[in-house]
């Protein structure tokens, strides 16, 4: 069985505190960069659990992984460059939507020549690869420069779902979640250690997907999902349904720990605060994310 070690213990982390993982080789470590959905969400109201979107580290052994390169792939980039060079890391995106790629043209690493990066991702719904959709955002008007001043060696790979990468002794899962969005949701698995992230699930999921999330989450150490707030969620008629979803996948597959990412723009503090209580009553070993939040699988 996994033996969770939450570093920091508090619920609440201070901004300044955030830095790389400490060398960790022959460990599973899991730490939170950017646990926002949609779009970044800086303010007083979003301060303790933080506003820039989806990025999670893990480090498997001597492997580096990273899934979705919203905003906290800035920061993830910023601390990568205060250890030693060349790096080799491997970037896994859940599909190419604004938020989980945005921060990408300000991963400083990518600019150090060298650096080496491996990069995958599946077809969006426009049929546009994973390297098509990284470069469109580069370019003018929407930004100063091209993906090709990064100096560092890309790799582009373009993800089957179904299909699985092995790293060594490493090996990530893949399966198509969400239709509509053209998601991925991976599980990596090292030893008898197993994460699953699974950022994309909605609430009206079909039979055929619900079979791939369960086969993708079964048993897992640790899954990390995303709340399933309704449009009108803020209203006064709001109900469970923002982490029922997620509860009820982990109780299905028999996850050991949950924890809930990927949050709307309008969950300020006090809401998620409330979301913990509610959660840790439905599903004792889970946890709201919040940027810095560090997990040791092992």
């Amino acid at each position: 069985m996994s033996n969770f070690e939450l570093s920091p213990p508090q619920n609440h982390i201070n901004q300044q505190q955030i830095t790389q993982i400490p060398n960790q080789e022959g460990k599973f470590v899991v730490k939170f960069w950017g646990v926002r959905g949609l779009i970044p969400t800086p303010g007083g109201n979003t301060s303790c659990y933080g506003g820039n979107t989806a990025c999670v580290e893990m480090q498997v052994a001597d492997k580096h992984l990273v899934f979705d390169g919203g905003t906290g792939l800035r920061l993830l980039g910023k601390s990568w460059l205060e250890i030693q060079q060349p790096l080799e890391a491997h970037l896994f995106f859940t599909n190419s939507q604004s938020n989980r790629i945005q921060g990408f043209p300000f991963f400083a690493p990518a600019f150090v020549a060298e650096n080496s990066f491996h990069i995958y991702g599946t077809a969006a719904s426009n049929g546009a690869s994973i390297k098509q959709c990284l470069c469109d955002q580069m370019l003018l008007p929407h930004f100063p420069y091209p993906l090709q001043v990064m100096q560092s060696e890309l790799q582009f790979h373009n993800l089957i779902a179904g299909k699985a990468v092995k790293l060594d002794d490493v090996t990530i899962t893949t399966a198509l979640i969400n239709q509509t969005q053209k998601s991925i949701g991976y599980q990596v698995s090292w030893q008898n250690y197993s994460v699953a992230y699974v950022t994309d699930l909605h609430q009206d999921v079909d039979e055929t997907e619900r079979r791939r999330i369960i086969q993708l989450t079964e048993g897992v150490d640790l899954l990390i999902a995303n709340l399933t707030t309704p449009p009108t969620f803020h209203k006064a008629d709001y109900s469970d349904s923002h982490w029922q979803t997620a509860v009820d996948l982990a109780v299905t597959s028999g996850v050991k720990q949950l924890v809930l990412s990927h949050y709307h723009p309008d969950d300020y503090d006090d809401f998620l605060d409330r979301v913990q209580m509610e959660i840790t009553s439905a599903f004792p070993k889970a946890l709201i994310a919040r940027e810095g939040l560090v997990l040791v699988v092992v």
